[in-house]
């Protein structure tokens, strides 16, 4: 995709504004401050409020929720937010438990976004894991999204939640992606131990290795307290790969568009 501007709202909440379409991933609008629970003994606290307020995005076309079962992907504030877009697109479950606006898609799913002014905007479902093996029936369902025209080629890539496994292999294997958002973050829980539920920084370098992807953009690193790897850790990991991944990484400033 050509002429892509981000905006990052913080955390996993990003504008995405390219061929005349507005796109909103994660929405998290809360203020900072509120403890959340996630389930099975999990929890964390906001550290940080949205750099842009809600109010302030303008018309939002489509939604692109990871899932809607977790508060630092859909907190009280997004999700009042969604019934004034255009469409919400999120899990086949998520969208039974949203209803509305909400269309659900299991990986590699496809939908379309038409307009009489602008080209059709492909949406794409991406496999996710969002955790240790054998544990999606605990944390629920999770997407990525891959957003292009219809060559599929040159493709923006949202990874989701998600672990480095199989799946998101796939996605190299499958897709061309020329920009990659991914979660980051190396989520942990004490209750939990050692196992992780979004990448590392080590993850994300193996990734990029088989995405080759033109730009990298971190997302979902920032501004909550279970993240266990920020910007610090993860430019540290890239500082050591090939180079030609060190000078694909952009960093957003929060809350300011950026042109890539």
């Amino acid at each position: 995709m050509e002429g892509i501007r981000l905006t990052h709202v913080g955390g996993p909440t990003v504008l995405i504004e390219a061929g005349g379409w507005r796109l909103l991933t994660d929405p998290t609008f809360d203020p900072p401050g509120r403890r959340y629970n996630f389930g099975w003994g999990t929890s964390s606290r906001k550290l940080a409020g949205p750099a842009v307020a809600a109010v302030d995005l303008g018309p939002i076309d489509a939604v692109l929720l990871s899932h809607d079962h977790h508060d630092d992907n859909l907190d009280e504030a997004g999700r009042a937010l969604l019934p004034s877009v255009g469409t919400v697109v999120t899990t086949v479950p998520g969208a039974k438990r949203l209803g509305g606006n909400a269309q659900g898609l299991a990986a590699w799913e496809a939908t379309r976004l038409e307009a009489p002014d602008r080209a059709p905007l492909v949406i794409t479902a991406t496999p996710c894991r969002h955790g240790p093996p054998l544990s999606r029936p605990l944390v629920g369902e999770v997407v990525g999204f891959a957003l292009g025209g219809e060559d599929g080629e040159d493709l923006l890539w949202i990874s989701g939640d998600t672990v480095l496994y199989d799946g998101v292999r796939e996605v190299a294997n499958r897709l061309d992606v020329g920009t990659a958002l991914i979660h980051l973050g190396g989520v942990r829980f004490p209750v939990t131990g050692p196992f992780r539920y979004t990448m590392t920084a080590a993850e994300a370098v193996k990734l990029c290795a088989l995405l080759a992807p033109r730009t990298v953009v971190p997302i979902h690193y920032e501004g909550w307290k279970h993240f266990r790897q920020g910007r610090d850790a993860i430019e540290a990991e890239f500082a050591n790969a090939p180079a030609a991944f060190r000078e694909s990484v952009r960093w957003l400033p929060l809350g300011q568009p950026f042109d890539l």
